[in-house]
């Protein structure tokens, strides 16, 4: 005979509510009766009946996530953590990489209660529809039919010229992708200029290094276009962990060194930066950080349907480590 809340309940001395909210990792149930009741379902041998909870509560606990790209390390790292908290919640994740209408399409067709979207075009316009959807990307200057998280990518530029001017850094280069139909990167680009010409610096053309691209290969070429030119910057901000990985490589194969004779600091913020060649001092929301944010608002957004959508622009954060030093005198 198969176990039910109801047993549960009864040797738990507690309601049939309680045991439901506790299964599912409700916050509104104490710890130590959430303990106890999970203890005695599992000595129990309970296992739950997806099929009836569907019906009743009328989701599936899926939550899918569109992936643009299995290539680059970042946002491989981010949807690692986003799994990570998902599990720690009472829903699972649908991860897929196909184009966006055909993950939607699919999304659809597995009644998934939530949708995570990775924006990485500007052009893409995603219809809303029944599915409550959550969009990582740059917030605009109209309102969205769903909710964004930014992680505030102008903002970051600024702390990044911030921190090596107060280093004494004035020729300061930027190495990323400017073309790009990315908003997060045209974000990247912007608040770069912005904070450039903010603190009375010359924009140099030949300081704006375009990679057309985000991997590592694409740092790694820009660099023999910056050092083709005279006299060579003091600082470089690099667009992504990718590309400032390229760019450690391209400077050290031509005998530069870091930070003496360069210092780098990239867009950014995942563990990994620690671990190159040159430990490289980060800047961007931490990636922990953005994972929490991503999934608890998806799940407000499955549990509050009436909730206005609403942008949360995150703080960047300053990770220093070895890659950036004081210009001497």
């Amino acid at each position: 005979m198969s176990i039910t809340i109801k047993d549960i309940a009864q040797l738990a001395g507690v309601s049939y509510s309680t045991v439901s909210k506790a299964l599912n990792n409700s916050p509104l149930v104490k710890k130590t009766t959430k303990d106890k009741i999970i203890a005695i379902a599992k000595d129990m041998g309970y296992e739950p009946n997806f099929a009836a909870q569907r019906l009743v509560s009328k989701r599936t606990k899926l939550v899918g996530l569109i992936w643009p790209t299995i290539e680059r390390v970042v946002l491989a790292t981010l949807v690692t953590k986003i799994s990570d908290e998902i599990r720690k919640t009472s829903y699972s994740m649908i991860l897929s990489v196909d184009p966006i209408e055909a993950s939607l399409e699919t999304f659809r067709k597995f009644q998934v209660d939530g949708i995570i979207l990775f924006e990485e075009e500007s052009d893409r316009m995603v219809e809303t529809h029944p599915i409550p959807l959550l969009s990582y990307g740059v917030s605009g200057k109209t309102a969205s039919p769903f909710p964004i998280i930014d992680a505030n990518h102008g903002q970051a530029m600024h702390d990044a010229i911030q921190y090596l001017y107060e280093l004494g850094h004035r020729k300061i280069a930027y190495i990323g992708d400017i073309s790009s139909n990315d908003p997060m990167q045209k974000a990247k680009y912007n608040g770069f200029i912005q904070a450039v010409k903010k603190y009375e610096l010359t924009i140099d053309p030949t300081y704006l290094v375009n990679t057309e691209g985000l991997d590592w290969y694409n740092g790694y070429s820009a660099v023999k276009k910056l050092i083709s030119y005279s006299p060579l910057p003091t600082a470089i901000v690099g667009g992504s962990y990718d590309i400032s990985s390229g760019i450690i490589r391209g400077l050290k194969e031509n005998q530069l060194d870091i930070p003496n004779d360069i210092s780098i600091i990239s867009y950014d913020n995942i563990p990994q930066m620690a671990n190159l060649e040159i430990p490289l001092t980060a800047i961007g929301v931490p990636v922990d950080q953005l994972a929490k944010e991503i999934v608890h608002t998806m799940i407000q957004q499955i549990e509050e349907q009436d909730s206005e959508p609403n942008v949360k622009k995150l703080q960047p954060l300053l990770h220093e480590r070895a890659s950036c030093t004081a210009v001497k005198l």
